[in-house]
């Protein structure tokens, strides 16, 4: 039987007029290799094809599936039972729910808590997002982590009951992440402003500074705010003169979807802007396409990290971070110290901080122009606030080169002999990395 089109999730699209049976649909998840899930549709029915992932977060859900950077991804809770909170108006990190589809053990019959307006299930159905419960994500994810994350999709209703060889046929003719530009398309097209006076600051700005939008969280320019930073925060296509017509006093490039070997025309644009001096801080795409700009490579990793509890090592202090994390892709920089950049006017570079659990980059420092960046997410909704500081730390860099007592923060640089990790394996990189 032929799989069926009509009611089919295409990359970053909203279905219209989604369809949620009264009583769920047989589904099936169907993974790149052949393996096959099988289980009854959860949200909208119809297919959803994209990267399958998985998630190890015990809560914040709704932060999750709104996360920009997780388009085009089939997202596995690891955590067994999801919705039992339901969904609201203001925990959203974005404007729309942008995975492509998203798999359960537990779906919760129904939502209980205070804050909860309506259900995960109405909210997945409403903005067409499929999905499919009752398969054993434990299985799944421990599939992924030895196989690594490859290309899935989900089949509910009509489209399950094609042949296993057609639905493993229609994941394979789906597009690989690799080479996948997304961030233009998940960014805003105009821009806007975050004021700190419509979050608590009391008073005058301290800073401006223009954020470009790749896939940035709600909570990123709100963390700003908080701090009296105004939040000029502008499209993924934005240019030097776009940055320099908000005269900022800092530049900053958030989270986002995508393969960053695509990211010519931001690498273009942060090596204009690093060029000026003005003092940078990039989170999670920010921090590959700084590890770009100054001339190093990035890889895949097997199954990436995503999830509120990875644990980071400030190098410098030895002091642990655990840490909200979603990437699929790092930067290849050299762990022994500092380094001279490969694109030699930049100066000197160090990694700054380092994952615990398989010594993937987690944060580049320049050592001799104002720039720093983290692979991980310091604003953290939901997660820890452990890396809260970073905000505070980038204020002091914009601080700084303001009154000309510095161009950088860096203590002293990163000893080789530091045991930054080097008794970890890591079994998170590509096997084909060069």
């Amino acid at each position: 039987m032929p799989i069926v089109e009509s009611k089919t999730v295409t990359t970053n699209t909203a279905v219209s007029a989604p369809v949620s049976a009264p009583v769920s649909a047989p589904a099936a998840l169907v993974l790149e290799d052949g393996r096959i899930f099988r289980g009854r549709s959860y949200g909208a029915t119809g297919t959803a094809l994209g990267e399958a992932v998985f998630a190890t977060g015990m809560t914040g859900y709704q932060e999750t599936i709104t996360d920009p950077s997780y388009a085009r991804q089939l997202v596995v809770q690891t955590a067994p039972h999801i919705g039992n909170t339901g969904v609201n108006n203001d925990d959203a990190e974005s404007r729309r729910i942008w995975v492509a589809g998203y798999i359960v053990r537990d779906a919760a019959r129904r939502p209980s808590n205070w804050r909860s307006e309506r259900s995960l299930d109405e909210e997945l159905v409403a903005q067409g997002i499929v999905g499919i419960q009752g398969v054993d994500t434990r299985a799944i994810t421990r599939h992924l982590r030895e196989h690594k994350t490859m290309r899935a999709g989900i089949f509910s209703g009509e489209a399950a009951q094609a042949t296993d060889k057609e639905l493993v046929d229609a994941v394979l003719a789906s597009a690989p992440m690799e080479g996948a530009r997304l961030a233009e398309e998940v960014s805003v097209d105009q821009a806007y402003v975050v004021e700190p006076k419509d979050h608590g600051w009391d008073g005058d700005p301290r800073f401006s500074i223009a954020a470009v939008d790749l896939g940035i969280k709600a909570m990123t320019p709100v963390r700003f705010a908080e701090r009296g930073v105004r939040v000029h925060v502008l499209p993924a296509t934005a240019t030097l003169e776009d940055v320099k017509a908000v005269n900022p006093d800092g530049f900053f490039m958030s989270n986002g979807p995508g393969d960053p070997a695509t990211a010519d025309a931001q690498v273009k644009l942060l090596r204009s802007v690093l060029d000026e001096k003005l003092p940078y801080f990039g989170i999670c795409f920010g921090n590959q396409i700084l590890g770009r700009a100054l001339g190093f490579g990035t890889y895949k990793l097997r199954y990436g990290h995503r999830g509120i509890n990875q644990p980071v090592m400030d190098r410098r202090t030895g002091k642990v971070e655990i840490t909200s994390q979603n990437h699929g892709f790092a930067v290849d920089a050299p762990l022994d110290g500092a380094t001279q950049a490969p694109e030699a006017r930049y100066g000197r570079v160090e990694v700054s901080h380092v994952s615990l659990n398989d010594d993937v980059v987690e944060g580049l420092a320049c050592l001799d122009i104002p720039a720093f960046s983290v692979q991980y997410h310091p604003e953290a909704a939901a997660g820890p606030h452990d890396a809260a500081y970073l905000f505070d730390r980038f204020i002091d860099l914009m601080e700084g080169t303001r009154d000309g007592r510095t161009a950088n923060l860096s203590k002293d640089p990163v000893d080789s002999a530091h045991p930054a990790g080097a008794e970890h394996k890591n079994d998170n990189k590509t096997e084909d990395k060069k």
